[in-house]
């Protein structure tokens, strides 16, 4: 067992973003939060700086967890190893062919993405099996010995073996590895059997490939970064976030790059589920609005909806990440006009740099967060430290096109200011609406968790709009994915696909599936640290009806037996009609996919946290006049480290803190809990 596993006295969760690198230190129960630029030419030049700031010795630190953007960048700017494929013969334009689906449906001009492998460096193998694994054809050992001449020659770094229903039968592709070494190939080698072993030619080959893109690029990264980090005298094993919002081993990450993609939103979904969990709410909808957009995700019974249908860039990716829709709606959105004269919002950012026009940076384009200024809620002096002196009439001169559009008055600043902010709503709205409504879940039965720098300013409406009973804005908001990372178990996600009638299958084939896979589970989380009684185990199967093309996961809960199989049929019909608002019991079922979830427990750090007494009207900063729905209002304005414990703020009012500000809407109350959250009753007139 490793020194993680027993009680730290100094845990560190470091989270990369686009913008800052932000670092969460507990030691002793106190939080200390860190944010230091980072450098996205070298991102662990980032993370050994902020690790530098620590106010701990760092041979001290006994738990270190990173989020990630590295694999995300690399797919997003087309930066990956030069990578060649292996498959079946006659199947090496599969992962170009795709799907029939179209990026537009009304583009006659659309085009699909480049595919990660390039055509050239596709190569085929003979050999064939059937749906249930039966071997048709042999492996050609002497073509692949042939192919191996092909790819030293050609001098790529990594290769993807993807062969056609090698879920079923995997021995073909180990053995196209195992040739590939023994001919000398000095290159990575990722088989689809291990990456995604599931149906769907497409998908499976692609994900396979975006992994053996991404092998070289990640353990490049993090080898670099374990060594920087291990100069620096820290000890603790270096544990990255992957996309299922669990802990993997650097080591899996390094060979399972792909798992990695959405790892900052994973965490931050994580910290929000955390913070909630406190006060004792399970179900939640998250809310993290940045610069640049809005990732908004569902939690149920206390565990993030998991999905294994997420697109990254204009790949779709199938691996379980964490359900995380997201929208271009950011505080550094720009709003302008259409050609056809409506008022627009996004997805198109000013970004850090030169950033909205009221960071005095050199933003002409008017954004939300502009917007936001116009109407009194932010004072950029009271966040960011290098603020330049304030220049409001700058920010009229940029509204006054919109304004002239909207109002027909270029001098109509606040009704530009309050339709940029309608549109940018009614965009987040809707995706709320995703992962909620469209999902079969109703939000008047969820908290909100909002956090981000802009996720606060915008909660409060949203919620009212939607019937959402209580918002929760955490005292970490702004750096809530690095303490989501101090928090999470260790997980690892194994399945198998086995497409057969759901009346054809065989208890024991399940038993030995999910037996298998619990066993490889339980040696990946030893190694990770984890104890015995620190280990869960969850079992599901995906389910459909007979000739539909998408599937539905249900738990299995008891011993595999008859009785048992009958009841997750029963748990499917339940799920299918919740999500889509009909079921067919008389319909026969599928099986598609076994899966198991592997969870190494880790026991969250106590937060001590200062019990504050005194009167909330000392910490009113001002007083300001401020635009709201059904006009401008004079609004106080607090300090929320000012604010005592268990105080009470009845809106209008403007709760300014370092990281974030909050906007509680008339009608609605704000109170302190004693974890030192701001938690909104919302019903008012939120826009």
């Amino acid at each position: 067992m490793t020194d993680d596993h027993a009680p730290a006295s100094t845990r560190v969760g470091v989270d990369v973003g686009g913008t800052f690198t932000d670092l969460v230190t507990v030691r002793g129960g106190r939080i200390r939060v860190d944010k230091t630029p980072s450098t996205p030419a070298a991102p662990d030049e980032g993370v050994v700086t902020g690790l530098q700031g620590v106010d701990a010795p760092l041979d001290e630190v006994d738990f270190l967890g990173h989020g990630t953007t590295v694999a995300t960048n690399a797919v997003l700017e087309g930066e990956w190893a030069d990578t060649a494929l292996v498959t079946t013969e006659g199947f090496r334009d599969a992962v170009e062919i795709g799907r029939q689906t179209r990026p537009d449906i009304y583009d006659f001009d659309a085009t699909k993405p480049e595919p990660i492998v390039a055509r050239d460096r596709r190569f085929e193998v003979p050999e064939r099996v059937d749906e249930r694994g039966a071997v048709l054809r042999e492996l050609d050992e002497a073509a692949v010995r042939d192919r191996a001449a092909d790819l030293r020659e050609s001098g790529v770094d990594s290769v993807a073996v993807s062969l056609l229903f090698s879920f079923e039968h995997p021995a073909h592709e180990r053995r196209v590895r195992e040739i590939l070494r023994e001919e000398g190939l000095d290159a990575s080698v990722s088989l689809s059997s291990d990456v995604l072993p599931e149906i769907r030619e497409y998908e499976r080959t692609l994900t396979t490939a975006m992994n053996a893109a991404l092998k070289p690029v990640m353990d490049a990264y993090l080898g670099s970064l374990a060594g920087s980090v291990g100069d620096l005298g820290v000890d603790a094993p270096l544990r990255v976030m992957g996309s299922n919002g669990g802990l993997m081993a650097s080591d899996a990450a390094r060979e399972r790059p792909v798992n990695t993609l959405l790892s900052g939103p994973a965490a931050g979904v994580r910290g929000a589920t955390h913070v909630a969990g406190r006060r004792g709410v399970d179900d939640l909808i998250t809310m993290d609005m940045g610069g640049t957009s809005c990732d908004v995700s569902l939690v149920r019974d206390g565990d993030p909806i998991v999905t294994t249908d997420t697109e990254v860039g204009d790949y779709p990716v199938s691996v379980p990440t964490v359900d995380i829709h997201t929208v271009g709606a950011g505080g550094g959105s720009v709003g302008y006009v259409d050609t056809g004269g409506a008022l627009r919002v996004g997805p198109r950012s000013a970004g850090a740099q030169p950033g909205p026009v009221c960071y005095n940076r050199g933003g002409t384009e008017p954004t939300v967060t502009d917007a936001h200024l116009v109407l009194g809620r932010i004072d950029p002096s009271s966040f960011l430290p290098d603020a330049l002196a304030r220049d409001d009439d700058r920010v009229r001169d940029a509204f006054a096109p919109l304004a002239e559009a909207v109002a027909g008055d270029p001098e109509a600043t606040e009704t530009a200011a309050r339709g940029l902010l309608d549109v940018a709503n009614a965009n987040m709205r809707r995706a709320l609406r995703v992962v909620s409504v469209e999902r079969g879940y109703d939000p008047r039965e969820f908290a909100l968790v909002a956090f981000g720098g802009a996720g606060p300013l915008h909660a409060t409406a949203l919620a009212d709009a939607l019937d959402i009973p209580e918002v929760i804005v955490p005292r970490a908001a702004g750096v809530l994915s690095a303490l989501g990372l101090l928090i999470s178990d260790v997980v690892y996600d194994y399945s198998t696909s086995m497409v057969r009638r759901f009346e054809d299958v065989d208890p024991e084939a399940l038993r030995d599936a999910f037996a298998a896979f619990e066993s490889e589970g339980r040696a990946e989380l030893r190694d990770a640290g984890r104890a015995d009684d620190e280990l869960a185990f969850e079992r599901t199967l995906d389910l459909r009806y007979a000739g539909q093309s998408f599937d539905l996961s249900v738990p299995v809960e008891g011993d595999l037996d008859a009785e048992e199989l009958a009841r997750v049929e029963a748990r499917f019909h339940g799920a299918h009609e919740r999500r889509y608002g009909h079921a067919s019991p008389e319909e026969p079922v599928e099986l598609v996919t076994v899966r198991l979830r592997a969870r190494g427990l880790v026991e969250p750090p106590e937060l001590a946290v200062e019990v504050r007494a005194g009167d909330p009207d000392d910490a009113i900063a001002e007083t300001r006049r401020v635009g709201f729905g059904d006009g401008d209002r004079d609004t106080p304005v607090y300090d929320r480290s000012r604010l005592p414990t268990d105080a009470t703020v009845d809106g209008p009012a403007v709760v300014e803190g370092s990281e974030s500000t909050v906007v509680v809407h008339p009608g609605q109350r704000a109170r302190v809990d004693g974890d030192a959250n701001l938690v909104v009753e919302t019903g008012g007139d939120g826009e």
